[in-house]
């Protein structure tokens, strides 16, 4: 795997669909680059279960005021050595890759007012992380579309929805969760369906994101990739 030892510069913006390995590339560049590193979708989930909290389901009116009063909740720890996200001081990082958190967080990220809140948040931790660190690996699946439209590097990650329902069965039995083929899939399905087809910040590539299909790649392949990058785009010094 190549290694650098240079800093990043700047902010690289990591958006797909879930099961792409977004997360464990996206922390392990970040790492690698002496850089920060923030989920965003963490921040969408951790919001989604504040209105689960609420007794909502997300779909109901009252669930967006909820949700976008629980985004002063909100902090995010922007370590990749340790990263985290807290609601209202407590740690909810376990909770939050939960089934229920996971089935309602595509309707409460489509709610307008919701996005404009947690976009204006996301670019206050990203200009916070460029001035304190120097660079900030940013994932999620507007980043390189909304939240940082200037990223001086974008790239989307993809793979198959069989590839990606099958690297999240993995990550649910890791975590002690129980994992079905057929409702993961199922799920996957669902979440690109939604995503994909919101008014507000649909999912999809930026027209100069660099579309990295990761079917046949390993993680350490990926990761490879991204460091050549960031050092051929000149953000690591």
């Amino acid at each position: 795997m190549r290694v650098t030892t240079g800093r990043l510069h700047g902010v690289v913006a990591m958006d797909g669909p879930s099961g792409t390995g977004k997360s464990t590339v996206s922390r392990r560049l970040a790492a690698a680059c002496d850089a920060a590193y923030l989920d965003t979708g963490a921040m969408y989930r951790a919001i989604t279960l504040a209105v689960l909290r609420a007794g909502l389901d997300g779909t109901e009116a009252e669930a967006e005021k909820v949700a976008v009063a629980a985004v002063g909740d909100l902090e995010s720890v922007t370590d990749p050595a340790a990263p985290a996200i807290l609601l209202a001081g407590e740690d909810v990082e376990a909770e939050i890759r939960g089934a229920a958190v996971t089935g309602a967080v595509s309707a409460v990220s489509a709610m307008p007012a919701v996005r404009s809140a947690l976009v204006e948040r996301q670019r206050a931790l990203i200009e916070k992380a460029v001035a304190t660190r120097g660079g900030i690996v940013v994932e999620g699946r507007d980043i390189g579309s909304v939240v940082v439209p200037d990223a001086p590097l974008k790239v989307y990650l993809t793979a198959s929805e069989e590839v990606r329902a099958a690297r999240r069965e993995a990550q649910d039995r890791k975590a002690g969760r129980l994992a079905d083929h057929g409702a993961v899939l199922a799920d996957v399905r669902r979440r690109d369906r939604l995503d994909s087809t919101r008014k507000t910040s649909p999912l999809h590539a930026a027209p100069d994101a660099l579309v990295l299909d990761t079917d046949h790649l390993s993680v350490d392949d990926v990761l490879t990739e991204l460091l050549r990058l960031v050092e051929d785009r000149g953000m690591v010094t």
